[in-house]
């Protein structure tokens, strides 16, 4: 396991202590400090002679980074898997989420991304840490400035309770013609990427399979129509559906369903919070 940044050595411990990790490679350098893609997939690349499989979550991080190191190797990059079928194969969601496709990487080597669809690794392990040099900084980028977006709401990728719409819901959303449930469940605000693409949301409420997945326990209200096939890979123990048409795959999923139009009936879970 690698472990780059600045100051990086707590985080190199816990990462020794988790079950299955043999080594942890810990990159120390003050370029490393803010995660840019550039001197990170250098580093990585400096390190990957010996490794035929280099994996990294689909979290912003990882899908910034990956696709600069797939390029620098000179390989394909299979991403947002969700299960591993043999070393060279594996399972993703495609269109969106409605189907599963199976991809094989028969390069040199592999560069993958997984979702959250795995299991958190226990504790019980006892790795070496090595130190390793981190790679010259490509004069690519420089750092600027990290700001934080602003509001009171929790963020989406740690957020407990998400209420999420589409384009027509994020419209009204924005407008203020949504009763104030998210404020009262203290809930982070989503939408699909069909309300991104119109402009209705920013790229942060994105939720879906293209998006950054939230950790469990993950409980949603939601009228966007996804696969149960895409929804497993969020790993959420509970989830509330707002649907008009009874045939819906999320039937076979969700915890509650309730029938009905998304506008008509926040009004009155509004009142009952």
């Amino acid at each position: 396991m690698l472990v780059a940044g600045n100051g990086a050595r707590a985080a190199a411990d816990a990462a020794a202590k988790l079950a299955g990790v043999r080594k942890v490679l810990l990159a120390e350098a003050a370029e490393l400090e803010y995660r840019l893609a550039e001197p990170l997939a250098a580093t990585i690349v400096s390190l990957a002679g010996g490794y035929d499989t280099i994996i990294a979550p689909a979290t912003i991080s990882g899908k910034n980074v990956m696709p600069r190191l797939a390029a620098l190797l000179n390989v394909m990059q299979l991403s947002e898997n969700i299960e591993v079928v043999t070393p060279d194969t594996f399972n993703r969601p495609i269109y969106p989420g409605n189907a599963i496709q199976t991809a094989q990487s028969t390069g040199a080597k592999r560069v993958i991304q997984r979702t959250a669809s795995f299991q958190a690794a226990s504790e019980g392990g006892s790795a070496p840490i090595e130190t390793v040099s981190a790679a010259a900084k490509p004069r690519l980028t420089a750092f600027v400035e990290n700001k934080l977006s602003g509001g009171e709401r929790p963020e989406l990728a740690s957020a407990k309770i998400i209420i999420s719409g589409a384009a027509r819901w994020a419209r009204r959303r924005n407008s203020g013609n949504i009763p104030p449930v998210t404020d009262k469940l203290g809930a982070a605000d989503g939408a699909s990427r069909a309300a991104l693409d119109a402009g209705y949301a920013p790229n942060e409420w994105q939720v879906g399979p293209t998006a950054r997945w939230s950790p469990r326990p993950l409980h949603r209200l939601r009228r966007i129509r996804r696969h149960p096939a895409s929804c497993r890979q969020d790993g959420f123990e509970g989830h509330c559906r707002l649907q008009q048409g009874r045939e819906a795959p999320i039937f076979q999923l969700a915890d509650y369903v309730l029938i009905g139009d998304f506008f008509l009936i926040l009004p009155e879970l509004e009142k009952a919070i």
